[in-house]
């Protein structure tokens, strides 16, 4: 069997460095003799023969990898459990194992509302009007417009369709209903909140020069909208909610929370066209594999600069990024070690390949890759590529002519990338962005589909240590980490992380769930290397678990 042995990047700045280093060295020794015979200058030259030597160390020593101009070599394969680190071509999992988890058919998704919020709901004052201008990308403005019905719930008010944001960074013109069934998106919530498409002629005169806007605060509660949007909203009647995103609290009461989930996952969808076109990049990939893994990869150039990470590429990264990462006047200036350490790194696609891998996908499995544009382009995709040959995107699976129409709106585009990936047999994301945590929770509330996010505190660790052990090692350290972060029920308790990545209140699981967990618990020991016969990962102790993510919401 061959095995893919990935080579070691080439620091070509190290050269220079080392340099700098011997001639700083040189000089203090220089200067020790010439003032031997006095003590201050003695201790200055040792002083910084040692700070100089400090820092050789730490500027030499290696960053996590973008590659650049990187091969990835396929040679014969020893024995991995004595051998040094080398990456096999087989996963060497089943299919069930990987593609599916058993528990899934003891859930089910339960957001109907009860007779008495509804008839609630239809109580509408004919009075009141909400306005909302959403912010962001095209996921987190899915967050804004989901919200917005419920603010209006709250507020006893008729919401008008929401307004897209057309000024973010990414410039898209679209309005809601080139994106979104705007007939369906009313339809379906009439028992809920009352929506219109446009204000009222008589409202719309009324306020062409007075348009009450506001902010709310972030994660505003229900009596903090009675408090501070009523008062104002019976005065003048209409309202604009602006750059509504994460503008209403996580944690709602139940019923609220249903609404929530009839918003995201029943009355917001796609218009006809664009679900039609998603359904035909599925098709293609069903074409090619019964089974295919779709990862959202957000490595683009934006998106590195916010984090604050480094990724290798040397003085040429830092003041690219470093530019970009100026535009946000509130961010502080980053440690990019401290930031990786605690898992807040966006993985490489390497590090991506090596964990589906670790995690038995082989190298047959087709990959669909979901991205905008990747920092460092086809040199950073070049190892993911050599694990995984079969990768595609929406690019190389239609022609320009099929792809015309959306191409050059993003958020169109995203919405493609969406559909692939929700109807994905598994999902991977090297990031906690907003379109990461709603399709986590959207996968999780139509049947807990598998659904992989990196436990990336744990494995920065082991990727940085990988050349030190045997491949056996590696992937079962892969599987014991990522115990509790491959899209199961009850990885995370009701609460935890934002309602769309983990929509508790609407999901409810069948009598004989309770007996499965029973006998699952009943299983005092288990080789790490086995995965559960329950489930599609290995048994392992919940000491492992870390679900900290950073909470980027501008993505």
């Amino acid at each position: 069997m061959a095995s893919l042995k990935l080579k070691k990047r080439d620091n070509g700045a190290e050269p220079d460095k080392k340099k700098l280093v011997i001639a700083g060295i040189r000089h203090q020794l220089l200067l020790l003799l010439r003032r031997r015979h006095r003590l201050f200058p003695l201790v200055s030259a040792v002083s910084g023969c040692l700070l100089l030597i400090l820092f050789s160390f730490s500027a030499l020593s290696p960053p996590p990898l973008i590659h650049h101009n990187n091969q990835v070599a396929v040679e014969p394969n020893p024995d991995p459990t004595t051998t040094p680190f080398r990456v096999p071509e087989n996963g060497g999992r089943s299919d069930r194992q990987l593609w599916s988890s058993r528990l899934s058919n003891f859930y089910y998704a339960c957001s109907n509302a009860t007779d008495t919020f509804q008839v609630t709901g239809k109580a509408r004052q004919t009075n009141r009007y909400l306005l909302i201008a959403t912010s962001g990308g095209l996921n987190q403005q899915r967050t804004g417009i989901i919200d917005a019905v419920v603010a209006a719930y709250i507020l006893n008010a008729t919401l008008v369709v929401p307004k897209l944001d057309q000024k973010s960074y990414w410039k898209d013109t679209s309005n809601f209903e080139d994106i979104f069934d705007v007939d369906w998106f009313i339809s379906h919530l009439s028992k809920d909140v009352k929506i219109i498409k446009e204000l009222p002629k008589e409202e719309q005169s009324r306020i062409s020069t007075s348009l009450q806007s506001m902010r709310v605060p972030r994660k505003c509660t229900p009596s903090c909208y009675l408090q501070r949007v009523l008062p104002i909203l019976n005065k003048k009647h209409v309202v604009q909610l602006s750059k509504f995103d994460y503008r209403l609290s996580n944690n709602l009461d139940t019923e609220l929370q249903k609404l929530r989930c009839r918003v995201n996952y029943h009355a917001v969808r796609y218009t006809e066209s664009i679900n039609r076109m998603g359904q035909l990049l599925v098709d293609r990939m069903r074409k090619k594999a019964k089974y295919f893994v779709a990862l959202h990869l957000r490595f683009e150039p934006d998106m590195l600069a916010f984090s604050g990470c480094y990724y290798g590429g040397g003085q040429k990264e830092r003041l690219e990024l470093g530019a970009m990462r100026r535009r946000w006047k509130t961010l502080h200036a980053a440690n990019p070690e401290k930031v990786r350490r605690h898992g807040r790194c966006p993985l490489t696609p390497e590090e991506i390949g090596l964990m589906l891998r670790g995690l038995g996908f082989g190298k047959e499995v087709h990959l669909y890759v979901a991205s905008g544009e990747v920092y460092g382009g086809e040199d950073t995709l070049a190892p993911l590529r050599a694990l995984f040959p079969n990768l595609h995107t929406k690019e190389t699976l239609t022609s320009k002519k099929e792809l015309a129409p959306f191409a050059n709106f993003s958020s169109r585009m995203a919405a493609l990338d969406f559909i692939v990936c929700d109807k994905s047999d598994a999902f991977v994301t090297n990031n906690n962005g907003n379109m990461a945590r709603i399709l986590a929770g959207r996968r999780r509330y139509l049947g807990h589909k598998v659904t992989i996010r990196p436990n990336a505190k744990k494995l920065y660790e082991l990727f940085k240590n990988r050349h030190n052990m045997t491949w056996d090692d590696f992937s079962s350290k892969v599987r014991r980490y990522q115990t509790g972060f491959m899209g199961e029920p009850d990885e995370m308790k009701p609460g935890e992380g934002e309602f769309h990545e983990n929509p508790a209140s609407c999901i409810c699981r069948t009598s004989e769930a309770r007996v499965v967990e029973k006998k699952a618990k009943d299983v005092n020991e288990v080789d790490s290397s086995e995965y559960s016969d329950i489930g599609n990962v290995p048994i392992a102790s919940r000491s492992d678990l870390d679900h900290s993510q950073v909470d980027e919401e501008i993505f």
